[in-house]
Formats: structure tokens, C-alpha cells, sequence
């Protein structure tokens, strides 16, 4: 089997094909995660988890919709018994699914400084980042009596080793990678020239890539890595470009987009055929004033 580091673009012929009559289909994740200041320095307590009780709500509201979320827990999720109540509810009830998001600053073991850089567990040594999801991926197989399929690291935070760690334990389905998007200023990845269209990690096809869905808009679309680059020494750059509707980066989230422009940027990918648009936002943000998005 042979498997790259994640952090590289795939190669060519890696583009995952599915199955005639897939069709175009939606995966709703959910980052469930504490609340925590986003602004502030990376802690390994002093979080909160009041919104938790907003969950059966969005919930109700999603099978409503005959909708399916994928919750992607993390350690303070996990070990809390009224979220683990709550969406193991669902998940018993098969309308909803739970997968493994990994915070390394809250997820033991705590043998690592707590900083930026170390906030994306793929910058972790390979040992530390390996206990530390085998922790995580251990307490929600037994608090749900389910094995996880689906990883997303917290951050986007992928590393060199990430891939394997993923196969060894089972995982099926990665969702770190944020196409468009570039962490590196921060010491995080950047996945600015990875593709949009799901793609195999491993030449064995055990390990599928579904990246979170983004989409240049405009006629200087092509052009949008190459601009955003610029953008570093002309901060300006890329808000005029999209307030003369030449140029815009839409996600597919909730959370800084509006639905106009959310609308506008599933027309894009539906019209390039994109198989999987996966949307994704924070649950604390199911309630008031623990994101900068409620």
C-alpha cells in the first residue's frame, strides 16, 4: 500500500469515482466541540459546554428535513453525559452519525506545549498525535457502542503521518482538508491548490479524502489561489476583486456566509458536477455568544 503525507496535492488518477446513479449528495458535519474563546490563547481548560442543550433542536430540525448529520466529537464532547445521551439518541435511532474530531490542547495525554503551532495535531511528534487519537477514537466507540468512520482534524490539522494513524485505526473517511484555504501563516497546512472533488489517499483505496466544500466564484475564478497568495502583501486585494463581483471564496457553512451567497456557491459546484458537497460549521454556534458566528 502506498500512501503520501495528506498535506500534499494527491496525484493525478487519484479522483475517487462513484457508482452510476450516486448522483450529487450532501454530507452535513458537525464540529462538535466546547466553547472556548476564539480570540484568546489556546487553553486546556476554562471551556464550556452550555450548548449542548441547543443540540436536540438542531437535530429535530435536521430529520425534519429527512437530513442525516455526522457530529464529529471531541474529547469534552465525549466525555460529557448529557451530549453523549443526546446524540447517541440519534445515533441509536439511525438519523444521525458520529465521527472523531481531534483538539489537541484539551485531549490527553498533555505531553505538549500548549501553542498555535501545536493546535494542529499533525505538527505533533507521530507518537503523541497517534495516543492521542487513539484516546479519543477508543472513548467514542465506547460511549456510543459504535466505531467511528470519519476523522476531521480540529484546525484542518493533518500532518506527515496522519494517513496511517487514520488506516491502522480503522477510519474509512478523512474530512480535514479545506480546499482553498491556507493555514500556514499560523504553522498549519495549507490546502490552496488541493482539489474540491473527492480523491483516494492510499493507492489501496482504503482511505477517501472528502474535502469541505469551497468554491471560487467570478471570472478571475481560475486565478483565485495565484490571488490570494498576493493578498498577503496587499491585504486589500481580494475584498475589491469581490466587491466588483469579480471574485469571491465561498464555503459552504453557515457561520461569515450568508445564504445568498451560500446559494450562489452550491450553483458553482453543482454545475461542475461536484459528487459530495460537504457543509460544515461549530456546534457551539447552535447558540448565542460562543462564536463569533451567533
Amino acid at each position: 500500500m502506498v500512501t503520501g503525507s495528506m498535506l500534499d496535492v494527491p496525484a493525478a488518477g487519484s479522483t475517487a469515482a462513484f457508482a452510476p446513479g450516486f448522483g450529487q449528495r450532501v454530507l452535513l458535519t458537525v464540529d462538535t466541540e466546547e466553547e472556548f474563546d476564539w480570540k484568546g490563547p489556546f487553553r486546556r481548560d476554562g471551556y464550556g459546554l452550555d450548548h449542548v442543550a441547543a443540540i436536540p433542536r438542531f437535530q429535530s430540525f435536521c430529520e425534519g428535513l429527512g437530513a442525516h448529520p455526522v457530529y464529529l466529537v471531541d474529547w469534552p464532547i465525549v466525555n460529557d453525559p448529557a451530549a453523549v445521551a443526546i446524540i447517541g439518541d440519534a445515533v441509536r435511532r439511525g438519523t444521525a452519525e458520529v465521527g472523531v474530531q481531534l483538539h489537541p490542547w484539551v485531549n490527553p495525554p498533555f505531553k505538549e506545549e500548549v501553542c498555535t503551532r501545536n493546535s494542529f495535531a499533525g505538527n505533533l511528534p507521530r507518537d503523541l498525535e497517534a495516543a492521542k487519537f487513539m484516546a479519543l477514537r477508543d472513548a467514542i466507540e465506547a460511549a456510543f457502542s459504535s466505531a467511528p468512520l470519519i476523522y476531521r482534524a480540529g484546525r484542518y490539522g493533518l500532518g506527515a503521518h496522519t494517513a496511517e494513524l487514520l488506516m491502522a485505526a480503522g477510519i474509512r473517511i478523512d474530512t480535514s482538508v479545506r480546499t482553498l484555504f491556507d493555514y500556514s501563516a499560523d504553522g498549519g497546512p495549507d490546502y490552496s491548490h488541493h482539489p474540491l472533488t473527492p480523491y483516494w489517499v492510499d493507492d489501496a483505496h482504503q482511505l477517501l479524502e472528502l474535502p469541505v466544500t469551497s468554491a471560487y466564484r467570478g471570472p478571475l475564478a481560475q486565478f483565485g489561489p495565484l490571488l490570494r497568495r498576493a493578498q498577503r502583501h496587499i491585504p486589500t486585494l481580494f475584498a475589491g476583486f469581490s466587491r466588483l463581483n469579480l471574485l469571491e471564496r465561498i464555503a459552504l457553512t453557515p457561520e461569515g456566509v450568508s445564504a445568498k451567497e451560500a446559494l450562489r456557491g452550491i450553483d458553482v459546484v453543482l454545475n461542475r458536477g461536484l459528487p459530495v458537497l460537504v457543509l460544515s460549521f461549530h456546534s457551539p454556534t447552535l447558540a448565542p455568544g460562543h462564536t463569533p458566528y451567533a
